[in-house]
């Protein structure tokens, strides 16, 4: 999220599209209605009429996998109605920018792609820039080469009738959506956007989320009370994890893991760090290695030293273009290229697209370790239905785990709140933390690695002293260490220009202290502040709110530098006043005179992005100071798929062909072509669109739930819904149970017959959609049914390879007597 969660209340409009926030994250629904009471309205996109819906003051249905359609006719809408601040746009994103000659699009194509390697080359979308090495711009927004003209002619055919044509969203529906939302770009309005897996789970995931972004920019909606781009965690700490590096791609703080053609540290540090010719760009990326080195230090600690590269040659390289994330990892275990595999706090069996596949590569295995607070189908994979253990030779290890309450630590919520808790109770049985767990795996690990072993400097010479007396993991430990540590005595510049002395052992005030050159350690560059000589800010419980906009800067503690609202220096002019002055995230206050001598200017508020003054005065910068230009891109130029998001049909879908090209997928999707990665088409044998969903009573795939007799009471057995009309197609009833099939599975399931579903018209096609919950497994309860994933596809987005789980093709039929 780039706002949180409070400041939902500030919003005047707030979309709900790609989650079903009522059902899915309940508690955030109490902010949003907090705005609705002062007058916002609540806007409901979904293929199905959800609890979020009946709470909306507009709801409109789209087919699954036709968001950008949707979203690229509200960018059409924008500019054909001049909805959008322009002042905001010339002057904070790259909507000026003049693209180099070699940018084009035709037919569902950008310029630069290969067919025999599937990807684009990137370099074909680059900016003009002057003999200086500066972007050329146009700041009138007419030249046909900038930004903002390619825009208008991209989603020039995103009309509402091609829109409608290929989302079946009725154009009515459209315009009231569009006409709603657009009211927002101006200065005293502010427009929310909350989204979940509903948009990321589709091969074009990550261009659903920029189809926004684009909007949010070109509204002014980014950096303000009540705006930015909101993702809604499914879990307390999904943010947290991907913080500390859970993955692959990615070291803590969002460094990027280094590739084995980087051969040393200098190579590596100068491929991370931009560079920028523009005096007025932050370009804060340019502190990389800073971070860097210190996150080296906190990992080998007095062991990494300038002399031999602060250890980077211990730490392990990406091959080039390898890809580790989920899917090719179970691709490569079915493959039999993986022999042991921790299953630590999750259920791939149930949670993995395609889980056919995903059981049959758990079969493949020497050994799993299943670390969970129960026992879950991935553990007990071995006798589940189709399996015969006699076959298998995977040896299964169950560690208990202890639950969150029985266990000290900190959590990040999706707001970047990182906040303390305390242990409740101690952990049942044999349970232990998965710290103590750890602590004892690598003291085991160590143990033997001093007996010999291949490159074992690694493991020698990380640093390990995270144990109580009592030789126990110590979570206090290990959050000082996140933050850092000054490892020599030092006097540095602090953001006023003033000189401050630190001891050696000290722990570092803030990010912007950290050195490059091995002087400081920090575990994790974004929390260094979280826990410092102030004590642990993440347990602060004080319930101040000076600002009156629900920030609560002394109520736990907010990556970066406690900053609520990032890039909140969009939130004001060039002058540095608020551009709504009734919500002033932040303010420029001129020094007054003392003694006769002028004082400086300051902010106050929100942390600001940055000491700098504003733009209009000497030392001023442009507000996106993550990005090396400092502009929010309209333009994005990194992304594996385009620089604009452009409407692909799912992997698997209804319709013969694209509305809006002949390119029918998305061509550089992550897809697989082995004996049970299949797919189908238009294949009158699965008519229908699934979609998965949460429910509220069941938590991810059901292992803290489903053993939970009063949550099974609430929601008992794996359901299907779908709309009336289907269900007289199929002479099936409501309550009956019946059989949904793909072509990779099926999982019987009880009908529920809804007004929540109505058939979708698509040209001159009806196409109906079913939806069911993933929350299920074969294990409990009893008769409890089975997984949605046994008939998700395993093919991912270009960028993330996330798995399209929302958009795939099924059938429904009846099970003969099937009550």
């Amino acid at each position: 999220m780039t706002n949180h969660w409070i400041d939902l209340k500030n919003s005047d409009c707030i979309l709900v599209m790609g989650s079903n926030a009522a059902a899915n994250h309940p508690i955030s629904m109490k902010w949003v209605q907090k705005a609705k009471d002062k007058g916002a309205t609540l806007i409901s996109v979904d293929p199905r009429f959800t609890q979020t819906s009946a709470k909306a003051d507009i709801y409109a249905p789209l087919r699954s996998g036709t968001d950008i359609p949707f979203l690229g006719g509200m960018i059409k809408y924008i500019l054909d109605n001049t909805k959008y601040f322009k002042e905001y746009i010339v002057d904070y994103t790259n909507a000026s920018f003049i693209v180099g000659p070699k940018y084009d699009f035709k037919d569902g194509l950008f310029s630069g792609y290969d067919p025999k390697t599937r990807t684009y080359d990137k370099s074909f979308w680059a900016f003009e820039k002057d003999p200086d090495g500066k972007v050329k711009r146009d700041n009138t927004l007419q030249d046909p080469r900038c930004v903002f003209q390619l825009l208008k002619e991209h989603y020039s055919r995103y009309t509402p009738e091609t829109v409608s044509s290929i989302s079946g969203t009725p154009v009515e529906d459209l315009l009231k959506v569009y006409e709603a939302y657009a009211s927002t770009g101006s200065r005293e309005k502010a427009g929310a956007v909350m989204y979940a897996m509903g948009w990321t789970q589709h091969t074009v995931g990550v261009q659903n989320i920029r189809s926004m972004c684009i909007i949010q920019l070109l509204l002014g909606n980014m950096g303000i009370p009540g705006g930015g781009v909101n993702a809604l965690r499914g879990e307390s700490n999904v943010q947290g994890s991907t913080d500390a590096g859970l993955l692959f791609h990615i070291l803590p703080g969002y460094l990027a893991y280094p590739r084995a053609n980087l051969a040393n540290l200098e190579t590596y540090l100068k491929a991370i760090t931009p560079t920028t010719k523009d005096p007025m760009s932050a370009n804060w990326p340019q502190n990389l290695p800073k971070y860097f080195v210190s996150l080296m230090k906190s990992f080998w600690g007095d062991k990494a030293t300038k002399e031999n590269q602060f250890g980077y040659e211990w730490l392990p390289k990406l091959d080039v273009g390898q890809n580790c994330s989920w899917l090719n990892l179970f691709n490569a275990m079915y493959d039999g290229k993986i022999k042991g595999f921790f299953a630590w706090g999750q259920n791939p069996a149930c949670s993995g697209a395609n889980a056919n596949k995903v059981r049959q590569g758990l079969t493949k295995l020497d050994w799993m370790v299943n670390l969970n607070i129960f026992d879950n189908e991935t553990g007990s994979f071995w006798k589940g239905p189709g399996m015969d253990p006699k076959n298998i030779k995977t040896e299964v290890f169950m560690l208990p785990v202890a639950a969150s309450v029985e266990k000290e630590g900190s959590i990040t919520n999706s707001g970047r709140w990182a906040q303390w808790r305390y242990k409740a109770v101690d952990p049942p049985g044999m349970a232990k933390p998965d710290g103590d767990i750890m602590v004892e795996l690598f003291d085991k690990i160590r143990g033997l690695y001093k007996k010999g072993g291949k490159f074992p400097e690694p493991i020698l010479n990380l640093k390990w002293d995270y144990v109580n007396q009592n030789g126990q993991f110590d979570s206090h430990k290990v959050a000082k260490e996140v933050n850092g540590y000054f490892l020599k005595d030092i006097t540095l510049k602090d953001p006023t220009g003033k000189d401050v002395s630190f001891k050696k052992g000290d722990l570092v005030p803030a990010f912007g202290f950290l050195q490059a050159d091995g002087t400081t350690s920090s575990g994790d560059w974004i929390y260094c502040q979280s826990y410092n000589a102030q004590g642990n800010n993440m347990a602060l419980r004080k319930k101040d709110d000076p600002t009156n906009l629900g920030l609560y800067p002394q109520w736990s503690w907010a990556w970066p530098v406690n900053r609520r609202i990032i890039y909140n220096r969009a939130a004001v002019d060039l002058n540095g006043q608020p551009w709504n002055p009734k919500k002033p995230v932040i303010k420029w206050v001129q020094g007054q005179e003392v003694d006769g001598k002028k004082q400086p200017g300051k902010w106050v508020g929100d942390i600001p992005d940055g000491p700098w003054p504003p733009m209009s005065e000497a030392g001023g910068k442009y507000p996106f100071i993550m990005k090396p230009d400092g502009l929010g891109a309209i333009f994005g130029p990194g992304l594996a798929d385009g620089p604009f998001p452009e409407h692909y049909e799912p992997l698997e879908c209804p319709v013969p062909k694209n509305t809006l090209s002949s390119q029918f997928v998305n061509p550089t999707i992550t897809i697989f072509s082995g004996s049970m990665d299949k797919h189908l088409t238009c294949d009158p044998r699965f008519p229908f669109v699934g979609t998965t969903y949460r429910v509220t009573e069941h938590w991810q795939t059901g292992i803290m739930t489903r053993w939970q007799p009063w949550l099974v009471e609430a929601e008992p057995q794996m359901f299907v819904e779908m709309s009336n009309e289907l269900a007289k197609l199929r002479g099936i009833k409501n309550g009956e149970k019946v059989k949904v099939s793909s072509v990779r599975g099926e999982v019987g399931a009880v009908a529920i017959v809804t007004t929540r579903f109505k058939p979708f018209k698509i040209g001159d096609l009806t196409v109906h959609q079913v939806g069911m919950p993933w929350c299920f497994g074969w294990m409990v309860p009893k008769d409890g049914g089975e997984s949605a994933n046994l008939l998700t596809p395993n093919v991912g987005d270009p960028n993330t390879t996330i798995p399209e789980s929302k958009a795939f093709m099924v059938n429904v039929t009846r099970i003969e007597g099937g009550k």
